[in-house]
């Protein structure tokens, strides 16, 4: 892709020229003019979570680690990445990366996994990540941490970074056909799901003696947990209704209520999603992505969740809204906000200025999406001001993070800000906001999206670009190779 369509968020002319710049687009992005720092910040302020004291407004997503041992226990890569976690300052830690519930359902070969010969070491990197938040913040207290439980559903890879081992929960016409689905893959059975639930339950209860706080029951970006969610055209107990396409999480919540009681329970929910995007072929060329198209798709579109069934390409919350009724029947409160897939519509979860290698260009300036993810979170606190919502989506504001992170919990947009691909190249970002040293402009994430081509392309995942531990690697030396071909500046 040749980048210049949009500008940098480096080149606006400071928080004035943002909020312009924000105006022009149409965009009521909230946004204050000064950051506080210290106590009486907005973002330090402390709050009670389902019994659970979280220190601040900083929280990290989790990412999905592509660098774990190949049995799923973590390896030294890992554990670093936890530490620097625990270093922020982030008083909540959502789930530290994504941790599947059996090999089978890993996305990847070098994804974690919760075993009984892997608990150890997560326990060991857990306590990790405590000492380091201990010796950066002076104490843990108001420290909270969680692990996301998963199975990837038809994005596992558990052994070839290059070849998936689909179990779907539906036959959905356009993925099926955009990742190579074959027509006579039955989806996963009813008893199936029934077995998949025990191993959740079996995760969590490891989990819980490894020291968590709470787990995330994962139902987003196209995984096994967010595709029941849009199971429309399923048959029987786990599809059609909302009520049925919400059981597999209903009962998993009921498992670990029984068989884990006192650990708390979270989920991190795709609340919208979009139709999958491709490159437009008529204006891609050599070296140079397309911005990104819509495949094309039938309608009515019953294969999407939170979308408008007559014009999948424009979002609904009628269900979202509907799913956390049911939330609060299970007594589930606290509900961690993502939106769409990174597998096929990257431009809404990631919102950046330079794709990965199976992307596309940006279809729209990525403050546009920036805003989605923001507008997204405050309807849904709106209606339900009594769940504890924390947001993703935040990296491309760049240096505008502070100012806009502060206004959202100021108003109420949300409870947590929660910060992904950022804190890969500076971990120490809360904490510098929190105590008011000013940014370290060189280390702010720019979107280039290496994160994700390095482990899409077999190599571990880290910030390439900013952190020297990765730039130092041969894997630096084979990124640059894999990236000649799909991008040019």
């Amino acid at each position: 892709m040749k980048f210049g369509d949009f500008p940098k968020a480096g080149s606006l002319d400071g928080v004035a020229g943002f909020r312009d710049y924000m105006t022009s687009l149409g965009l009521d992005m909230p946004c204050d003019d000064v950051v506080e720092s210290g106590p009486a910040s907005p973002l330090a302020a402390g709050l009670d979570v389902d019994g659970m004291q979280v220190g601040n407004r900083l929280g990290i997503n989790p990412m999905e680690g592509w660098d774990c041992e190949a049995d799923g226990r973590p390896s030294e890569n890992a554990k670093r990445r936890w530490q620097r976690f625990g270093e922020s300052g982030a008083k909540l830690i959502w789930g530290g990366e994504a941790c599947a519930v059996r090999p089978d359902g890993r996305a990847n070969p070098r994804q974690l996994v919760m075993a009984e010969h892997t608990q150890a070491g997560i326990a060991e990197m857990r306590e990790g990540l405590v000492t380091a938040h201990r010796d950066a913040a002076g104490d843990d207290r108001g420290l909270v941490i969680g692990l996301q439980l998963t199975h990837s559903g038809r994005f596992c890879k558990p052994h070839d970074n290059r070849r998936f081992e689909s179990i779907i929960a539906y036959h959905h016409p356009v993925l099926d056909r955009k990742f190579g689905v074959p027509a006579d893959r039955a989806p996963i059975s009813d008893d199936e799901i029934k077995r998949l639930v025990e191993d959740y339950v079996t995760a969590a209860k490891r989990a819980r003696a490894c020291g968590f706080d709470f787990v995330d029951i994962k139902h987003c970006h196209g995984y096994l947990g967010h595709e029941f969610l849009s199971a429309i055209t399923r048959p029987g107990p786990y599809g059609g209704s909302l009520e049925n396409r919400t059981r597999f999480l209903s009962e998993i919540v009921a498992g670990i209520r029984a068989e884990a009681p006192g650990l708390k329970i979270g989920v991190r929910i795709s609340a919208i999603d979009t139709v999958p995007y491709r490159p437009d072929p008529t204006r891609s060329e050599p070296g140079a992505l397309g911005p990104g198209i819509p495949e094309d798709y039938p309608v009515p579109y019953d294969y999407g969740f939170g979308v408008d069934r007559d014009d999948p390409l424009r979002y609904d919350l009628t269900e979202p809204v509907a799913l956390f009724e049911i939330l609060r029947r299970l007594d589930v409160r606290f509900v961690n906000i993502s939106i769409a897939s990174p597998y096929y519509n990257p431009h809404y979860i990631r919102p950046a200025l330079y794709p990965p290698s199976d992307g596309y260009a940006p279809p729209e300036d990525p403050f546009i999406g920036v805003m989605r993810h923001i507008a997204v979170v405050r309807d849904l606190k709106r209606a339900h001001p009594d769940f504890c919502l924390m947001g993703s989506g935040y990296t491309y504001l760049q240096e505008f993070f502070p100012n806009v992170a502060q206004a959202v919990v100021r108003q109420g947009f949300c409870d947590i800000v929660g910060l992904g691909r950022m804190v890969l190249s500076y971990p120490e970002l809360p904490l510098d906001i929190l105590h008011g040293r000013g940014l370290k402009k060189k280390r702010l994430c720019r979107t280039f999206s290496d994160c994700t081509t390095a482990p899409r392309n077999g190599m571990v995942s880290g910030c390439y670009p900013l952190d020297a531990h990765y730039k130092k690697s041969e894997e630096f030396k084979t990124l640059a190779r894999v990236k000649k071909p799909v991008a040019s500046a």
